[in-house]
């Protein structure tokens, strides 16, 4: 546990933020569940697009998963364009303000993930600001876990 700590006070926002894309994709998942029962059609596409959004950031966040489950090379490809604080800023943005257009149909718990997705959006952002290399945490399958699979 001492090296999550360590890791939380290197003050490098691009920990932060994979953090909080870690609570994004519990968020995306569970609230996308939730939602696909209603009876509004639209946001039952919005919860389709929350539910995608979370099965993206598992693969992102946790890069060990790519080695581990059987994805497809341009899957891969796809997912491999975020290793930068920029693009990870950009996904997060997106994802969100796709969440936030969730709010056109009626007010609902996709609401949350719109939240959460915009503050990982600005972690990383701040990481990119302050020309912060990305460093993935060790324990969600960095430098640490990687070397320990191959």
């Amino acid at each position: 546990m001492s090296a999550l700590a360590e890791e939380f006070r290197s003050r490098n926002f691009s920990i932060y933020g994979q953090w909080t894309g870690v609570l994004c994709i519990i968020l995306c998942l569970a609230v996308g569940i939730a939602n696909i029962f209603s009876f509004n059609a639209v946001l039952i596409v919005f919860s389709i697009l929350c539910i995608i959004s979370g099965c993206i950031l598992v693969f992102t966040e946790v890069p060990f998963l790519l080695r581990i489950c059987p994805t497809s090379a341009k899957f891969d490809t796809f997912i491999r364009r975020f290793t930068t604080n920029w693009m990870r800023a950009s996904m997060y943005l997106v994802m969100s303000i796709v969440q936030w257009l969730s709010l056109l149909s009626r007010a609902s718990s996709l609401l949350a993930a719109a939240v959460f997705l915009l503050i990982a959006a600005l972690f990383y952002a701040l990481a990119g600001l302050k020309s912060q290399e990305f460093v993935g945490s060790k324990t969600l399958g960095g430098q640490g876990i990687v070397q320990m699979i191959v």
